[in-house]
């Protein structure tokens, strides 16, 4: 699927399990990688919430899940210098909401192996945060305790997708793991 808006990882080996759950909210697929599978939901963050609230009431009925990131763009890639260049762009729009905060960006991976390092590219899209950031006046500042928001950006092959999420949202959503 190349029109994905969430990546969920899972945990054991529930693969069946979390397919048949997940079909209720959206189209789903394998995604190649063990354990992750891509979806297209209408409302991202709404399907959030519904899986928080499902895991304050039904804990069992989740316990598959080990990691959901939806993500607000997605973009394709074939090349370290196409993500870096991509990357860039998407987050550069998304700098204004991270005016005068703390934030850091995660890299997760998958695929590009010893071509896209995650380390690397994180150290990269913090650079090009905090310098947009500082261009407008506005600066940043990066942290790693506790910080105001996190970006991600989240890898399935040759396709990518970022998201922020705010202290407040990484605290409330039990799957969302930025970190």
């Amino acid at each position: 699927m190349k029109d994905w808006n969430v990546v969920v990882t899972l945990r054991g080996r529930e693969f069946g399990r979390a397919l048949g759950y997940l079909r209720r909210f959206g189209e789903v697929a394998p995604s190649g990688f063990f354990n992750v599978l891509v979806m297209k939901v209408e409302d991202p963050r709404a399907f959030l919430e519904h899986l928080r609230a499902q895991a304050e009431q039904f804990p069992e009925s989740v316990r598959f899940l080990a990691r959901v990131t939806p993500v607000a763009r997605t973009f394709a890639f074939h090349s370290t210098e196409e993500f870096e260049s991509r990357a860039r762009e998407i987050l550069e729009e998304l700098a204004p909401a991270l005016a005068g905060k703390s934030f850091h960006v995660r890299v997760h991976r998958r695929g590009f192996k010893g071509r896209l390092h995650s380390l690397d590219e994180e150290h990269v899209l913090d650079d090009a945060l905090l310098d947009r950031l500082r261009e407008a006046g506005a600066p940043g500042r990066l942290a790693f305790e506790d910080p105001d928001a996190v970006v991600t950006v989240e890898t399935v092959g040759t396709q990518a997708g970022t998201s922020v999420w705010t202290r407040e949202e990484v605290y409330r959503h039990p799957f969302l793991h930025p970190d």
